[in-house]
């Protein structure tokens, strides 16, 4: 019989804590954040955790070979159950997007599941992997933005996430072969450019009153927070590219996306929300001591 223990190791537990700022990102750009957007964070929550599923049902083979410790190669989860779990979820993703988003929300959801499915069975291992997972994170932010008139206010904070998430895939394609120095340090000027970007972008108009009012520092704080977390790790990386110090980087970006997600939250006027999400960081990172990210 599979342990609940098992299942937190198929779906990659600790990392969901970097899904819900996507959607509340979109939801502070847009001008939306409010009830629906719980709705939306736990449906993208699902969709994340059928990914994972996904992705180990898919890797089985491979990863008898690279990762036999993983809950399929190691029999603690039979390969069954886990396209079950993977399907299950993805049902239930997008019964709890239709139920608190609507048709506006399946609109964004059906598309965003899609995706998921095609990097899992088909595109991760081709040059489209970073481009599909980048995708992902994408359509997750717009997710957020789906109770609002217009998806399009969340555009740059969807286009943000996605390259962290394209930096952060490009990255992992070496976790376990390890790499030379090339690589990470072109993602870690990504990241660098990223976070610089993110410190200076300003809220919409119509919510700029709002942050200003509240005298907030957040975004440039947490964008600065972001960079050193995820810079710092690919720093070492760049030093000595062998395959631990890749996966440690990569743990590290998905540790640190809820600060990038968090800035991002600010940017839109939400500086109190941000500080609230950024509370994820010291939380996934001590939960990830017990339950692998990647």
């Amino acid at each position: 019989m599979t342990a609940p223990r098992d299942l937190l190791d198929l779906v990659r537990a600790p990392a969901a804590l970097s899904v819900p700022g996507d959607v509340i990102a979109g939801a502070a750009a847009a001008g939306v954040l409010g009830r629906r957007a719980v709705g939306l964070a736990c449906s993208s929550v699902c969709l994340y955790w059928a990914g994972m599923a996904a992705n180990d049902w898919a890797d089985r083979q491979l990863d008898a070979v690279e990762r036999p410790e993983r809950p399929i190669p190691s029999g603690r989860v039979p390969a069954g159950a886990a396209l079950g779990v993977a399907a299950g979820l993805t049902a239930a993703g997008l019964v709890v997007a239709g139920l608190a988003g609507g048709r506006r929300a399946l609109a964004v959801a059906v598309p965003l599941a899609a995706a998921v499915w095609a990097y899992d069975v088909a595109a991760k291992g081709t040059r489209a992997g970073p481009l599909t997972m980048a995708l992902c994170r994408t359509l997750d932010v717009l997710l957020g933005a789906t109770p609002g008139a217009s998806v399009g206010a969340a555009l740059p904070a969807a286009v943000a996430v996605g390259a962290h998430t394209y930096l952060l895939t490009a990255l992992s394609r070496a976790e376990v072969s390890g790499t030379g120095p090339r690589l990470p340090a072109l993602t870690l000027s990504g990241t660098v450019a990223l976070a610089a970007i993110t410190a200076r972008g300003g809220a919409s108009p119509e919510r700029a009153a709002v942050t200003a009012r509240e005298g907030s520092l957040a975004q440039p704080a947490l964008a600065a927070w972001y960079g050193a977390q995820f810079g710092l790790s690919q720093a070492r990386a760049v030093a000595d590219p062998r395959a631990g110090r890749v996966r440690d980087a990569v743990s590290a970006g998905i540790i640190s996306l809820p600060a990038l997600q968090a800035a991002l939250t600010a940017r839109g006027g939400a500086p109190r929300v941000a500080l609230a999400l950024a509370a994820a960081v010291p939380l996934a990172r001590r939960m990830v001591r017990k339950i692998s990210a990647t």
